[in-house]
C-alpha cells in the first residue's frame, strides 16, 4: 500500500440507493401527433406504475432507508481507520521506510474488510431492490389483467416504446388507481449475502 492508496482510503464508501423506478416518465419523441384511437391496442407504462402507485413509493422509501442504515454501518467502521490514516500521513516524514511500510500494511489490513463489507452491502441493496420490484409487479399483474379485459384490449404495448400517436388507450392511470385500492404499502428487510469464508493461513 502506498500513500496514494492511503489517500483513497479517506474517500467515503458511498452506497448507492437505486430507485425502484424513475420518477419522471420520458415523453415520447413525437408527442402530440394525435390520430384515431386504434381499437384493441392498449398501452401501459411499468415505470409510471412503480413511480406513482403507493406501494411503489413505499418500496422506494424503504430501500432508501435500508441504504442509509447500511451507509451508517460502514461509516462507523471506517471512521477510526480514517483517523489513523490521517495520523500516519502527518507522521510519515518522521518515520523510517521500514516503519512506514509496517504502518501502511497494518492500515491496509484493517481497511480491506470494511471495503469488502461496503461492496457486499451494495450487492445486498441491489438484490433487495430487485426483489421489491418483483413484489410490486406481482401485485400489479392481476390489476393490469382486470383493466386490460375491461377496456377490451387485444394487444398491450409498453408506452415508453411508443414515439407518438393517440394515447387514449393508456391503461396506466387505471392500473395505478386499482393497485392503490388493493395495497398501499410494503415492508421488507435487506437481503443478506454471506461473507466469504476466511482463507486458512499458510
Amino acid at each position: 500500500m502506498n500513500n496514494v492508496a492511503l489517500l483513497t482510503a479517506l474517500v467515503p464508501l458511498a452506497l448507492s440507493a437505486p430507485a425502484v423506478a424513475q420518477t419522471a416518465p420520458v415523453a415520447p419523441i413525437a408527442e402530440g401527433l394525435g390520430g384515431p384511437v386504434i381499437p384493441g391496442i392498449c398501452l401501459v407504462s411499468r415505470q409510471a406504475i412503480f413511480s406513482n402507485a403507493k406501494i411503489g413509493l413505499a418500496a422506494d422509501a424503504r430501500i432508501r432507508q435500508i441504504t442509509s442504515e447500511a451507509q451508517r454501518e460502514v461509516d462507523a467502521e471506517r471512521a477510526p481507520i480514517d483517523a489513523d490514516v490521517k495520523a500516519f500521513q502527518a507522521e510519515a516524514a518522521k518515520l523510517t521506510p521500514e516503519q512506514r511500510v509496517t504502518r501502511e500494511r497494518a492500515l491496509n489490513a484493517r481497511l480491506q474488510p470494511v471495503q469488502a463489507k461496503a461492496q457486499r452491502r451494495s450487492q445486498e441493496i441491489e438484490a433487495t431492490r430487485a426483489k421489491a420490484l418483483q413484489r410490486v409487479a406481482s401485485e400489479a399483474q392481476p390489476v393490469l389483467a382486470q383493466v386490460y379485459a375491461a377496456r377490451k384490449c387485444g394487444l398491450l404495448l409498453d408506452r415508453t416504446s411508443v414515439l407518438g400517436g393517440n394515447l387514449a388507450n393508456d391503461l396506466t392511470a387505471d392500473v395505478v388507481r386499482g393497485l392503490d385500492a388493493k395495497i398501499t404499502t410494503i415492508t421488507f428487510n435487506r437481503e443478506t449475502i454471506a461473507a466469504p469464508a476466511a482463507q486458512p493461513k499458510r
